[in-house]
């Protein structure tokens, strides 16, 4: 029995759990019925994600789909992240964060320079994570979408304007995702040390993958 309180609650055993380092990029593949826990070691870590179908990955997370099919900006418990192709992908079937970002997009070299000035230009940004996890299967920048921001505030102002502000997690909390068909999961986590999303302090995060 484990006394790890980060896998508490899994429904099966553990084929898969890595940490990912502060800034790093990631892949994995996970199969149809696993579920991945994603574990924000130190808290207010943004953990900016895509998703494939691993059968074609010209199927792809799709935010837009995702967001008119439940009808609500935000992804909570519940939430079925949904493919260009409006089909299941992956299911938030637990979260200890009340709401997770899909609409504020990844950092980039390109508008770390317009946000933050030009001295930021040479910062390593998520969507040089993304690229180059991507790069190992073929994938290359064309293929990249609108991600998701777990464990990111990302509020919709009253003027329409969209905030980011400081993250609503903390040490150990986690998302689950249960997987609905077999997937590819790539993930950068977030290095971004312009803004409050992460307290300036990128950390690492946890991967777990139970069957």
């Amino acid at each position: 029995m484990s006394n790890d309180p980060n896998v508490a609650g899994l429904p099966g055993p553990i084929v898969h759990d890595e940490i990912v380092a502060a800034r790093a990029p990631w892949l994995h593949h996970v199969k149809a019925g696993q579920t991945l826990r994603i574990v924000d070691v130190e808290g207010n870590q943004a953990v900016d994600f895509l998703l494939y179908s691993e059968a074609d990955d010209a199927e792809r997370y799709s935010a837009q789909d995702t967001v008119a099919a439940q009808g609500n900006l935000f992804l909570r418990k519940g939430t079925v992240l949904r493919s260009n192709e409006g089909r299941p992908m992956m299911t938030i079937t637990d979260t200890s964060v009340e709401y997770h970002d899909t609409i504020g997009g990844a950092c980039s070299c390109e508008s770390n320079t317009l946000r933050y000035g030009h001295h930021t230009k040479s910062q390593h940004a998520c969507v040089e994570n993304f690229l180059e996890a991507n790069l190992t299967e073929r994938r290359g920048k064309r293929d990249m979408v609108s991600n998701i921001n777990f464990f990111m505030n990302v509020p919709v102002e009253d003027d329409g304007s969209l905030g980011i502000v400081d993250g609503i997690s903390a040490p150990g909390l986690t998302v689950d995702l249960h997987a609905e068909m077999d997937v590819i999961v790539v993930v950068s986590n977030c290095p971004q040390i312009n803004n409050p999303c992460n307290a300036f302090n990128p950390t690492p995060v946890r991967m777990i993958v139970s069957a």
